[in-house]
């Protein structure tokens, strides 16, 4: 049992919290009885779990998950509630966080539907896109420099797993994204005074869709390489939400590919 703050463990769980140790070690810090649970179900091995005692007696889901963790061979290290609360990031903590490697899915060899990220810093936003491109059968998230660290705490809960399931690339600069922008790809921007519906877009067709940040929009290299579309809206609403806007143009391209059910 873990009883101090200060235990060498928990000091070097609690470093992750920081992007700039999460990029030194290679590992990312999650919290929450889905989000371990989602990891471990996409074949990621914990490299440490932490949880607290006393919640997860009572909480059949992780104790099954802890279970299997620990016949694994999965270091699993239980805490006083103190002791946990200095790792969890949420306001009324689910008792389990885990230290995992970031995960690594390499790009596809071809791809139909990919989502690029510039310049959205809200975690929120950033988490509930990789959410709904999963959903919409994406096969690649892209984020431009300038945009929320993937592997933010607030970002990774709001994907609810996608992290572990769809491929994710971060890039230091616009030419090293573009570079990567497959050319057979017709390449789009959700922008709210583009002359072009998002519905009149063939999404059957390999596509690349840019979603700009919530305050100024997408950047000039990003305009330089997308064609424009927009949401019809009715009343005086200029625009919507990053996260709003993008989704529905996801779920979109996911209607006219048919979905996966």
């Amino acid at each position: 049992m873990i009883t101090s703050p200060t235990n060498a463990r928990i000091k070097s769980a609690r470093k992750l919290q920081r992007r700039r140790n999460r990029d030194k070690e290679q590992q990312i810090l999650i919290e929450g009885v889905r989000l371990v649970e989602d990891a471990w179900r996409a074949g990621v091995r914990p490299v440490q779990v932490f949880y607290d005692a006393e919640r997860v007696a009572d909480n059949v889901r992780a104790s099954t998950l802890l279970g299997e963790m620990r016949a694994a061979d999965v270091p699993c290290a239980p805490c006083t509630s103190a002791v946990f609360a200095v790792l969890a990031d949420t306001v009324t903590p689910q008792g389990i966080a885990a230290v995992t490697p970031i995960p690594r899915h390499p790009p596809p060899a071809a791809v139909s539907l990919a989502l690029v990220l510039d310049g959205i810093r809200d975690p929120g936003n950033a988490g509930t896109l990789l959410r709904t491109a999963e959903a919409a059968g994406a096969d690649w998230a892209l984020f431009a420099p300038g945009t929320v660290d993937a592997y933010n705490d607030k970002t990774l809960r709001a994907a609810m797993g996608a992290h572990f399931r769809l491929p994710l690339s971060q890039f230091d600069t616009w030419s090293a994204l573009r570079a990567q922008l497959p050319a057979s790809a017709a390449v789009y921007l959700a922008d709210a005074a583009g002359d072009r519906a998002y519905t009149e877009v063939d999404w059957r067709k390999p596509a690349v869709l840019i979603v700009g940040g919530e305050a100024e929009g997408a950047r000039a290299p990003a305009r330089a390489v997308a064609t424009p579309i927009m949401i019809p809206m009715h009343g005086g609403t200029e625009s919507l939400n990053a996260a709003v806007a993008g989704s529905v143009i996801l779920m979109e391209a996911a209607r006219q590919r048919g979905g996966a059910r």
